[in-house]
Formats: C-alpha cells, structure tokens, sequence
C-alpha cells in the first residue's frame, strides 16, 4: 500500500513547496507528488494551477505567458499561513516557486517521485523536456522494473508520447470518473496498452474496477483520500496505494489496514 503525498503534505503545509515534500517524507511517504507547468522559455515549474493568482503573492498571471525569471520570486507559501492560521509556521512565508531539477536533485536519494502533466495541450514539448531533466538528474528509468519516477496524466495524449518516447516509464492514466459495465474492460484495455496503472477519483471506485485492473495487470491509485474511513474502505477493496494531503494519517492505518489478498498485478508493479 503506496502513500503517496499529494502536493506534498499539502494538509499540513502550502503545497508543492519543500515544506510540504520535507513533511511528507518525515510522516513516511513513498512517492512526493509534483504537478508539472512549463513556462514561455520552456521551464517546468512545480505548481498546481495554470495561473499564480490562487498560491502566488507578488506575482499573477498564467504561467505559459511568463517566462522562469518572472515567476522564480514568487511567494508561494504566505497565503497559506493566512488560510490556515492554526498551521502557520514563519518559514512558510519563504517559500518560493520550484523547478522540477530543483525538487528531483533535492530529494533523490530519499524518495520516489510521482509526476503529473498538467495541460500538456497547452504546452508542446512538456514531454520531451520531462524526459531531459530526468536525464540531467538520472532518474530516467533503467528499466520497466525501476519505478523511481511515475507519471501519471489525465491525457492519453501526453501519456501514449511518452510511452512513445522513454517506454520504460511507469505511466498511469488519471480518470475523473471511470466507466463501469461492460465499457470498463475495454477502456482498461486500451489504457493498457501505454500505461500501467490507473488513477481514479476515490468516489469513484468501486470492488469490480479494482478487480478489472487487476485483472489486466493495472495498479490501482486512487486519489485524494484524506478521511481513515475512506482509507479504510479503499484498502479493503485492494487499491494499491493512495494520494493523501495528510501522508501521516494512512501511515499511522497502514500497518493495520485489512486488505483483501493479493490480486493479479504486473511483475513490474511499484509494489
């Protein structure tokens, strides 16, 4: 059972910053999540938005407008400390927007990364320049048993190029909601065929989905689970790990969480 810390431990610091990801690795997660945007002059940027307005303070707009220099003082911590101030801590207020070679050289050697493209339409060339600064960190897989590096993407495009591009990458397709009946199975086999895993929102999920993905050699992530209960009732239908904002709850069940047996999953599997 994966833990998977979304944005970090965006529960208990501002996301996507070295606050949250530090956090997330102190409470035991597995995988530090990281949301992927590309500036004008061809900068991945670790941030969730396509625009800084919600998490940036001192600077606004969408970020495929800006170039790095324009976005690299943007302070993305303070507004944190101003909707939580119950969690606010002083060093959050320092916080600024990361680069991914920053996040990846940062926390190589203690942790394993789970990458989204976010709008990738909007941002040609975001998949080749994943691959570079993979390549500038070493983290581009050796093989399809190294699952250092996930990506995940709500985009079969961006998916199917990357598989394209580096076939090695263990690449899960994100689903809002995931059909059911007898349309499941041929929606899982397609993703098959450039992905091995599948991502669905948790209120979506369901005994037979987990059981179809198995059965294709799929892992199951669903995401973001936040509640015991639901991760509770998550593990019991045999999900193979979960994003959370607050990675130190499902540490504190994991030991104890009653799964059901073990189901069929590829040899190459995370877990």
């Amino acid at each position: 059972m994966l833990i998977i810390a979304h944005r970090g431990a965006s529960g208990h610091a501002p996301e996507h910053t070295f606050s949250a990801w530090d956090l997330a690795l102190e409470m035991g997660a597995d995988y530090l999540e990281q949301d992927l945007q590309m500036t004008a002059d061809g900068v991945l940027i670790v941030l969730h938005d396509e625009t800084l307005d919600r998490t940036g303070r001192g600077c606004r707009g969408r970020v495929r407008d800006l170039i790095f220099e324009q976005i690299a003082g943007c302070n993305v911590g303070s507004w944190f400390n101003q909707a939580f101030p119950e969690r606010a801590r002083p060093e959050f207020d320092r916080e600024r927007v990361p680069t991914l070679d920053a996040v990846l050289n940062r926390y190589k050697d203690r942790s394993r990364f789970y990458i989204e493209t976010k709008q990738p339409e909007e941002a040609p060339g975001m998949e080749s320049e994943l691959l570079r600064v993979l390549d500038a960190c070493d983290l581009r897989p050796s093989s399809s048993a190294d699952t250092r590096v996930i990506v995940q993407s709500f985009s079969s495009e961006s998916l199917a190029l990357l598989h394209t591009l580096e076939p090695r990458l263990f690449l899960v397709k994100l689903f809002h909601r995931i059909q059911r009946g007898r349309l499941l199975m041929r929606l899982l086999r397609t993703v098959a065929t450039f992905a091995r895993g599948v991502g669905p929102s948790f209120r979506t999920v369901t005994p037979g989905i987990v059981d179809a993905a198995h059965d294709l050699g799929l892992v199951v992530h669903p995401y973001t689970i936040n509640e015991p209960a639901d991760m509770q009732r998550m593990a019991e239908m045999g999900v193979d790990g979960m994003f959370t904002d607050f990675p130190d709850r499902l540490a504190r069940l994991r030991s104890g969480l009653r799964q059901k047996p073990s189901q069929k999953r590829r040899s190459e599997s995370p877990n």
